[in-house]
């Protein structure tokens, strides 16, 4: 008899159904969300026939937290479901909307009994590629978060300080740059940076590490701050400074943040024995590349060919037909922080590699639009990795875009 067992996961409590192959109850219960519900949990498996050579397989909605780990630990088959899934699956066993803890547990567990083979289970990434995953994805969070921050404040300049914005809008310089947080920080209002000296301008760009083109930077910041500009009311204006000190604190947090988790990231990423085959293709360092491998996962079992990975990423077109209409659309469910990564890694690769600048131009000159061609490169490059990677072989730029003589040969 085959045993098949779902949880309905809370913050505080778990809601536990163990169902046989014919879908009847077996048992249930509900368990606490700590060392002693663990155990209960167990114990309850094993009342419903788990042994070690043949565990009994578990449901859940979720792939993270210490109640997964958990389950992993023991061995056993642990199926993360998704939640839009499993209100599908739900609509199958009646349609009046009713839903409980319970009865999610029960439809769960049958789906692993009915269609366990459409689904599956969490891989066996190494503890290495697990510990990446978690700086990668929390250091790429911290960017994220840096932007909002830096859009935040533009948006609060814009209305009292538009000079502040002129002053570093400049190439590979923003808000985000430690010369602008480092002079609005001491000058967050018009009347102050208007009163900063020249040694005082040096003496901030220093301290932000700025160490060419110091009397450049000062005599435009200084032409900047003394320009003509409207103004608001004095206390208004004041209010406006405190507000911009207020977001340059939160913005000064996220960029020490995302610099320390790219550090430590890139670190970890050295270690693993995948480490020079990702970064060996072109437009790929190590905070993206430890990025695409905290995605991918190095369990060589999870995509049976290079057209998993690219629709996991988002990178293969979907393909809608019907009768005679044909629809080729851009993939919206996908993974987006391996899509977001793509696109940068795509990016990065036209002045890389010139194959990769070629295979962009065709398609532009195809009718492709930036983002189209930029997402068939990324596609073409991540079948490129996944062929690396299951080879064990390092990028070749002669192998993966050869020359119009080599293909006629």
């Amino acid at each position: 008899m085959r045993v098949f067992c779902r949880i309905d996961w809370a913050e505080t409590h778990h809601d536990v159904a163990v169902v046989d192959a014919e879908g009847r109850l077996l048992a249930r219960r509900r368990i606490r969300d700590d060392a002693a519900g663990y155990q209960q949990l167990l114990q309850l498996l094993a009342e419903a026939g788990d042994t070690a050579t043949e565990p009994i397989p578990v449901a859940i909605e979720t792939s993270r937290g210490l109640l997964v780990a958990f389950l992993r630990a023991t061995g056993r088959r642990v199926y993360a479901i998704n939640p839009l899934a499993v209100s599908r699956y739900r609509d199958r066993h009646g349609v009046a909307g009713a839903k409980s803890d319970h009865a999610d547990a029960v439809v769960l567990a049958g789906i692993l009994r009915t269609d366990a083979a459409t689904h599956r289970p969490l891989l066996a990434d190494s503890e290495l590629v697990q510990a990446i995953a978690v700086l990668a994805r929390a250091q790429q969070d911290a960017v994220w978060s840096r932007q909002q921050l830096a859009m935040k404040l533009r948006s609060l300049l814009r209305e009292f300080f538009p000079a502040a914005l002129a002053a570093f809008h400049r190439k590979h310089v923003g808000l985000t740059a430690p010369e602008a947080r480092a002079v609005l920080a001491a000058a967050p209002t018009p009347t102050q940076a208007a009163s900063l000296t020249t040694a005082q301008l040096r003496r901030l760009l220093r301290c932000a590490g700025r160490q060419r083109n110091l009397d450049a930077w000062t005599k435009r910041l200084r032409a900047s701050f003394h320009a003509d500009q409207p103004r608001q009311l004095p206390l208004v204006e004041q209010a406006m400074g405190q507000q911009v000190l207020a977001l340059l604190a939160q913005l000064q947090a996220a960029c020490q943040a995302a610099d320390d988790l790219a550090e430590a990231t890139v670190a970890q990423f050295r270690r693993h024995p995948d480490y020079q085959i990702i970064t060996s293709f072109p437009g790929l360092g190590e905070l993206t590349g430890a990025r695409v491998l905290a995605e991918l996962g190095d369990d060589r079992s999870r995509f049976a060919d290079a057209r998993g990975v690219k629709a996991y990423a988002g990178a293969a077109p979907l393909t809608r037909a019907s009768g005679k209409r044909l629809q080729v659309l851009a993939r919206k469910v996908k993974n987006q922080r391996l899509a977001a990564v793509g696109y940068v890694w795509a990016f990065a690769a036209l002045t890389a590699s010139p194959g990769a600048r070629a295979h962009y131009d065709r398609r532009k000159h195809a009718g492709d639009r930036h983002a189209a061609a930029q997402r068939n490169l990324f596609n073409r490059l991540l079948g490129m990795l996944h062929h690396c990677l299951a080879t064990r072989q390092t990028y070749s730029e002669a192998k993966a875009f050869p020359a119009p003589e080599a293909l006629a040969a």
